[in-house]
């Protein structure tokens, strides 16, 4: 391989994980966001089976893993919204990242991201108007990956409230 050869790889790989893997999706329509919405409520019902257990805050801990953070922001009859987060200290500070905030519409069956900061606060994707359709891809496909990787390393959450709260 030559040197031009791998410093092309190089930049592709720097480019495709700079957001997460997720800043190459083609945001298709709105359709096909509804089903990524739909499979981002089956896997958060997997990561959180009885969400109304939880009356703030719970957190998930997996052996040799970061531990999981779920806030309950606001709950209605049909709609729940909470942050998702990992909490790192740094300087003192404790620090979210990413941080989802996801709107779950139970009578629909439904989770939405509604914003999320990403790459250490250098991608914030907040107060998205109704037509970001490709910021609203980039952010629920972010999800579903980021869902099946914490199912993957067997988080999950249960009624046990949690002692750091954000």
């Amino acid at each position: 391989m030559s040197v031009k050869d791998s410093q092309t790889q190089l930049l592709y790989c720097t480019r495709k994980t700079s957001q997460y893997g997720c800043e190459d999706v083609v945001s298709r329509d709105f359709v096909s966001l509804m089903d990524m919405y739909e499979e981002n409520f089956i896997k958060l019902r997997k990561l959180i089976p009885d969400l109304s257990s939880i009356e703030e805050s719970a957190v998930s801990k997996s052996a040799g893993h970061l531990d999981l953070h779920v806030k309950i922001q606001e709950r209605s009859k049909f709609t729940t919204t909470l942050l998702l987060s990992y909490f790192f200290g740094e300087d003192d500070e404790l620090r979210m990242e990413p941080n989802l905030k996801i709107r779950i519409y139970h009578d629909a069956g439904l989770a939405e991201v509604m914003s999320g900061k990403l790459h250490h606060g250098r991608l914030l994707l907040d107060n998205l108007p109704s037509d970001a359709l490709k910021e609203k891809w980039i952010l629920n496909k972010f999800l579903a990956k980021w869902l099946k990787y914490c199912l993957r390393q067997q988080h999950g959450f249960s009624s046990v409230p949690a002692e750091i709260t954000a």
